[in-house]
């Protein structure tokens, strides 16, 4: 596999498209949100660190769509694995998609782990899978925000992403780290 490359704020994402737990396909180029939209990237079915994320994303997804903010989340897991997420977790709410390649994975900047058997959910790790990540996108494509983990622990908090976009959307704050060469700004 090749090197990871950052996405850069200001600038087009790549595209992305998966099937979506209960039929349909999701793409990024279908969405039209009022303001953005937010990809949520997580490790799959194994994870107790995702459920907890996943749980208080369908508890919020009222608050930001009022923000006009399109959500979905993602993983590289089968249908079947996927569908027992949703039903487990108790998300029927949240927009759920599966069979992201690593390939994409990698190509939106994401780390990639290998299998270390059993979880404490008692659900064997996929032999290999993505890393959490979460992208909020403009209307436009290009990447308004980004945070990639190389470990399950310790993600944003959708509480605060919310207050964030109510900041957001009221002053118009610009996407930052957009600085490619800081020697020529």
């Amino acid at each position: 596999m090749s090197a990871i490359t950052p996405l850069m704020p200001r600038q087009k994402v790549p595209s992305l498209s998966f099937p979506l737990v209960g039929g349909g396909t999701w793409s990024l180029s279908d969405q039209k949100p009022e303001n953005f939209t937010m990809i949520v990237f997580f490790r799959g079915m194994h994870c107790p660190m995702c459920a907890k994320q996943l749980q208080d994303l369908e508890s919020k997804i009222d608050d930001f769509a009022k923000r006009g903010v399109n959500v979905v989340a993602v993983s590289s897991d089968t249908e079947e694995r996927a569908l027992e997420s949703k039903e487990t977790w108790k998300l029927p709410n949240l927009d759920l998609g599966y069979g992201l390649s690593l390939e994409k994975a990698r190509e939106w900047g994401l780390y990639i782990s290998t299998s270390k058997g059993k979880t404490s959910t008692g659900h064997e790790e996929p032999a290999l899978f993505s890393e959490p990540g979460l992208f909020i996108v403009r209307a436009d494509g290009t990447l308004y925000y980004a945070s990639v983990q190389t470990m399950p622990f310790a993600r944003p908090h959708f509480a605060e992403l919310l207050g964030a976009l109510d900041f957001v959307i009221a002053k118009d704050y610009p996407a930052r780290g957009e600085v490619v060469d800081h020697t020529n700004p």
